[in-house]
């Protein structure tokens, strides 16, 4: 089988110092349909990353066919490509990933794999931004209610670890 090189500046190869940053791909048609080892070879990954992948972005939907052997279109390879990107050049997290997908589109992430667009720089957080105004002061009867109920709360705690206690005496017993 005879090939093409084809460079990845992202992802070069590790190998000697003899050994070019290069795949080779099969040579087919650029509209050719590429089996999962290709595609694999490729963007240097698993086959078991790229399947994975069609689980976390619904809009990876290679073709399958018989003995579910998957069929990767060339707009296909595309996406995997910027999401591979994403992932691997920018640092996006998968949940990162599939913002860019939602509020840029797929024709975005595909001219990212392409090397035509940058995703923006984009920092992730676990939790709520914070308020632009803090919150009013707890008047006096908040401020006794929630005491209140923290009071209860603790009653109910140290209840649960006396029956704890209770039941773990049973146990050796």
């Amino acid at each position: 089988m005879t090939g093409m090189p084809i460079e990845d500046e992202d992802f070069p190869e590790s190998g000697g110092a003899d050994t070019p940053g290069r795949a080779l791909l099969p040579e087919k048609e650029p509209g050719a349909f590429r089996t999962i080892s290709e595609v694999a070879q490729d963007l240097d990954l698993p086959q078991h990353v790229l399947r994975f992948w069609e689980t976390r972005f619904t809009q990876v939907r290679p073709l399958k066919r018989g003995g579910n052997r998957r069929y990767y279109r060339p707009d296909d390879v595309d996406l995997l490509r910027g999401i591979r990107r994403l992932l691997y050049g920018q640092g996006y997290t998968i949940r990162g990933a599939q913002r860019v997908l939602r509020e840029r589109g797929m024709r975005f992430v595909q001219a990212v794999g392409r090397g035509e667009q940058v995703a923006p720089a984009f920092v992730e957080s676990d939790h709520e931004p914070e308020p632009e105004t803090a919150p009013p002061p707890l008047g006096r009867a908040d401020r006794a209610s929630l005491t209140a109920v923290l009071d209860e709360l603790r009653a109910c705690r140290r209840s649960l670890a006396g029956l704890r206690m209770a039941d773990e005496d049973c146990a050796r017993e």
